[in-house]
């Protein structure tokens, strides 16, 4: 029976990666990937000549059903484009049925857009809750957000860059104006930034240039600390 290996690989900065990841990603059989084009550009920069297999949200029972045949004749490594497979990408069911047919599920840990963008908030992180992407629409965003308005830990989220200015206006329209707030963006790439105050003035900030990359929201509780950077109220 083969070892399901679920491989943290890097949101951004490609040397973002664990020699063991490295080691492993080298000794497998065969690694399916949410992208292949995006996971052959990290192995061409770390020399990795693994056979790659496509395992994405689109794909059928019966292609996880083939790749469970591939597991039950050797060990297989699951990433995904960025970060720890099944966070926000369609690993979750691989795992399942990995674990449901018996085999070993072993995680590598490394890079991750949720603890990065947590860490250099500046607001608490003894206690938080991640929601993946927030919903599509104004009403299911305001929903959303009304639902987690009075939480006591901090909250973090993801958004792309054509939504990023009107969920922060929803954001600011349901929780108020001076909600401890922060905004990370191109975590680990070049242009990275965080933006960190309150939640209306980080929305002017926003406002004022192109939204670009990708973003990761931090939220504080209404009774959280403001974070360094705020304009004095």
């Amino acid at each position: 029976m083969g070892t399901l290996y679920v491989v943290a690989t890097p949101i951004g900065n490609l040397e973002d990666v664990t020699l063991r990841a490295l080691r492993v990603l080298r000794e497998v059989p065969v690694v399916a990937a949410e992208d292949t084009r995006v996971t052959r550009t990290l192995f061409r920069a770390h020399e990795i000549h693994t056979p790659l297999v496509a395992f994405h949200e689109f794909s059928s029972g019966a292609r996880r059903n083939r790749l469970l045949d591939r597991l039950a004749e050797g060990d297989m490594a699951l990433v995904t484009d960025a970060g720890m497979p099944g966070v926000s990408d369609p690993g979750f069911p691989l795992v399942r049925d990995a674990l449901a047919a018996g085999h070993e599920v072993v995680a590598l840990p490394g890079p991750s857009a949720v603890l990065a963008a947590l860490v250099v908030s500046g607001l608490p992180m003894h206690a938080f809750s991640f929601h993946g992407f927030l919903p599509r629409t104004t009403a299911q965003r305001q929903t959303f957000l009304r639902a987690h308005a009075d939480d006591p830990e901090t909250l973090v989220v993801f958004e792309s860059p054509h939504r990023i200015v009107k969920s922060v206006e929803d954001l600011v329209a349901v929780l108020g104006p001076d909600r401890p707030f922060a905004v990370a963006r191109e975590l680990t790439k070049k242009f990275e930034e965080v933006l960190r105050g309150r939640a209306g003035e980080v929305l002017d900030r926003l406002k004022a240039r192109e939204p670009r990359g990708e973003f990761t929201l931090v939220v504080g509780s209404r009774s959280a600390p403001m974070p360094p950077g705020a304009v004095a109220a």
